[in-house]
């Protein structure tokens, strides 16, 4: 039997090409997401210096002390902004699962370009555009980061044009879905393990993601990313030299009445042997389409006399439940 593999799309030829090459690689990504929901991305145009210089920043924040980073950390559990240290997050608690904390920390932030706009401002708003938090130290941080931000929301929007192609939809049927969209830029740092895991603890529990799509690049080291496959088998998710990593989440599945899967994945712990120089660091952009933005069926995805899979419900409502259920608060309190 053929173990099910993660495709490597080149979309130069949607951005550069004509309308074949466009409907090309349109076609690509549509395999990939209806088949596993994963694939290397390369072909972006983002040049690796903008990478580097938010990675380089990345480290030396993780590097400094507990007390120095968590100056910065996240003002509440449902804010997700600056420092989360290890033990406060355990992603399986997205799905309802019991599971130890993730041995990883984090440091995210939110847009960075707010115009003067009432959406942005209103109760319906919070906390999808509480203000970001920056560290003193490295200083270059906020530089790079806003930078990056800019870069991976651009590439975002290209790729979601690839999508309303391959969806058989006008090229910019997403735009006004995500003009004032929420994503999320984090980084993830998952120390040596100097210690053994508690039984279940992985460095990410398995868990999908929230929004419209992730965009992933990270080390190459000992305990990465897997993606289960739809036979349930686990693979590994090698990002090519200078590409990214890219997956649908779960609200592109409830758009496409689950033509295109959202698919679970996780970040496992490096072998036995292996456990110290194992320090491993990635970036995601996590791409959320407006709060306000109402996800249901999109045309031509509900089956002839069949139903919807999945009620309405707004982007920044989805988003609300499933990261206060990974932060294991109830949402009743975020809710006030």
């Amino acid at each position: 039997m053929n173990r099910q593999s993660i495709p490597t799309v080149d979309i130069s030829g949607f951005l550069n090409g004509s309308a074949a090459d466009k409907a090309q690689v349109a076609a690509a990504i549509a395999t990939a997401n209806e088949s596993i929901g994963f694939f290397a991305l390369t072909g972006h145009g983002v040049p690796d210096s903008a990478y580097k210089s938010a990675y380089d920043a990345a480290y030396r924040f993780f590097d400094l002390s507990f007390d120095e980073k968590d100056l910065v950390k996240r003002p509440s559990p449902e804010a997700s902004r600056g420092y989360n240290a290890v033990g406060r997050e355990s992603l399986a608690y997205s799905l309802d699962v019991s599971a130890p904390f993730d041995l990883k920390e984090t440091f995210a932030i939110g847009p960075v370009d707010l115009p003067a706009d009432p959406d942005y401002a209103g109760p319906k708003s919070y906390p999808h555009f509480v203000p970001n938090i920056w560290p003193e130290r490295p200083e270059d941080l906020r530089t790079a980061w806003i930078s990056y931000f800019r870069t991976m929301h651009r590439l975002a929007d290209d790729i979601m044009r690839i999508f309303a192609v391959a969806l058989d939809l006008p090229e910019s049927w997403f735009a006004d879905k995500t003009d004032k969209c929420i994503s999320l830029l984090r980084a993830q740092n998952y120390p040596d393990q100097p210690t053994p895991p508690q039984p279940g603890q992985l460095r990410a529990g398995a868990h999908s993601d929230y929004g419209a799509l992730t965009i992933l690049r990270g080390d190459d080291s000992p305990g990465g990313l897997q993606v289960r496959t739809r036979d349930g088998d686990w693979i590994d998710a090698a990002i090519p030299p200078g590409g990214f990593m890219i997956n649908i989440g779960d609200l592109m599945a409830q758009w496409t009445n689950d033509r295109w899967v959202s698919t679970l994945h996780r970040v496992v712990n490096p072998p036995v042997d292996r456990r110290l120089g194992s320090r491993r660091l990635s970036i995601a952009f996590f791409h959320q389409p407006n709060y306000d933005a109402v996800i249901e069926c999109i045309p031509g995805c509900q089956p002839d006399g069949g139903a919807a899979r999945y009620a309405p419900i707004t982007s920044g409502d989805h988003k609300r439940m499933k990261f206060a259920k990974a932060n294991n608060v109830k949402i009743e309190a975020i809710a006030s």
